[in-house]
């Protein structure tokens, strides 16, 4: 049965429409304050963190509202990535952790993403049963006067994150001497980034460090890769780094300006740790994997299994296999050994780690020919029209069509209003062809 307010990644929308007003934030931070209480504890303690859209000035008092509402202490942490706030959480020994953020989409949208005391974000039974909670009648759920939580600002939450993703690498780790282009997307890493990698002796690059409110995404970050190939080449760098505006995901750069995805990310991790005897059991992907990345890990001996698209999918087959490595092709790599959640920057220091020896991105992270993939994102009024007979009628036909040579796959986005049709081929024109037989029905 379909989430009510939960999608593949928390919840999110656009500002003052649906659940992403003031009033719904009250609730859902009465209701997962309410779920989340340990009757064991002496203090009751949430943790929130944002991105740096102007929303969050009024989704954040009614979060926190909703919360001591309910009975819970409140540390608000300020602008913060998304994993910076997975490991405070844990760090803290908290309740629970909310990120508001919206992600890698536009301005005008927010929303939040839970996670429990073990940094971990919430399964679908959990997700359920707050949904439950905040449809429960609010009187009942209100907390005793005396009873009532108290909120402070945390200052330092930047540097603690910072110190926790330092603690990975050995004292001596140090980037001289490399020159790396950072587009932090307007967002949550606009100062954590450029500090951490400065701390770390390299020269830096920033571009995105100006947030405005209105700016996050917008032309730049992640989703926006063109910023950073062209700044690669101005400044004659060894590498690119791209987050989106929660810093949970990155898109990289080689010193030629070519642009180097999550699968190709991915594909360099498992190899090297699987060299330096790290790896577990083997490497998840999701459904929009490329398929040149199955190919080779099949050459390589690595296992390989997909999830459904959405890193808490990735993180939970990771968990019931035993493996310690996985990610999405959007750049959400989950680095099981450090983090339980996608973390652009401790990514980032992984594979500069491997590259501070004077290696070239180029040939450092050129590991697999990639199948050619053709993807399609239509804006639509309502995602169920995937279900109409003749869309998936026109979905087999070109499923058949290119059966043997490729594969197609049309989904629903999770995070926003839109049908995502994404094929695979070596035969371009079948490609070209297949996925246009389903573009037409839905269009």
């Amino acid at each position: 049965m379909k989430n009510k307010y939960f999608g593949t990644d928390g919840i999110r929308g656009t500002v003052n429409q649906g659940n992403i007003t003031g009033e719904k934030f009250f609730k859902f931070g009465l209701a997962s304050g309410n779920y989340f209480k340990n009757l064991k504890k002496n203090k009751q303690v949430a943790i929130i963190a944002k991105d740096t859209r102007l929303s969050g000035y009024t989704l954040e008092p009614a979060l926190v509202s909703g919360l001591v509402s309910g009975g819970m202490h409140v540390f608000t942490l300020g602008p913060l990535p998304t994993n910076g706030l997975a490991m405070l959480t844990k760090f803290m020994k908290a309740n629970m952790g909310i990120m508001i953020t919206a992600s890698h989409n536009p301005y005008y949208d927010n929303g939040l993403k839970l996670f429990g005391p073990d940094g971990l974000k919430l399964s679908d039974k959990i997700e359920k049963k707050i949904e439950k909670l905040i449809d429960y009648k609010i009187k009942k759920s209100l907390t005793e006067p005396k009873s009532l939580g108290r909120v402070k600002r945390l200052e330092d939450a930047n540097y603690k994150y910072i110190q926790i993703l330092k603690k990975n690498f050995p004292k001596n780790f140090n980037l001289r001497g490399i020159k790396i282009v950072l587009d932090c997307a307007n967002g949550a890493c606009y100062k954590a980034a450029p500090k951490l990698l400065k701390d770390l002796g390299a020269k830096v690059f920033s571009i995105g460090i100006q947030p405005d409110g209105f700016n996050i995404n917008d032309k730049c970050g992640s989703t926006y890769p063109s910023k950073i190939k062209s700044a690669v080449k101005k400044h004659k760098a060894h590498v690119g780094i791209s987050f989106d505006g929660d810093a949970d995901r990155l898109i990289m750069c080689d010193e030629d300006g070519k642009i180097i995805d999550g699968d190709q990310i991915i594909a360099m991790l498992a190899r090297r740790w699987k060299y330096k005897k790290i790896l577990k059991g083997g490497v998840v992907g999701t459904l929009m994997s490329n398929y040149g990345l199955e190919k080779y890990f099949k050459k390589k001996g690595i296992k390989f299994i997909r999830a459904n698209v959405g890193d808490r999918y990735v993180k939970e087959l990771m968990q019931k296999n035993k493996f310690n490595l996985g990610g999405e092709q959007s750049g959400h790599i989950i680095l099981g050994k450090f983090a339980t959640t996608g973390d652009g920057l401790l990514v980032a220091l992984e594979s500069l780690f491997a590259l501070r020896k004077g290696k070239r991105a180029s040939e450092f992270f050129e590991k697999f020919k990639k199948t050619p993939q053709l993807l399609k994102n239509i804006e639509v009024k309502d995602k169920s029209i995937i279900n109409k007979p003749e869309i998936k009628k026109s979905i087999k036909l070109a499923s058949k069509l290119i059966k043997g040579s490729g594969r197609i796959l049309v989904r629903k986005s999770g995070t926003e209003s839109k049908i995502r049709i994404m094929g695979e081929s070596e035969n371009k024109r079948l490609l070209i062809k297949c996925v246009n037989i389903i573009l037409k029905k839905i269009r």
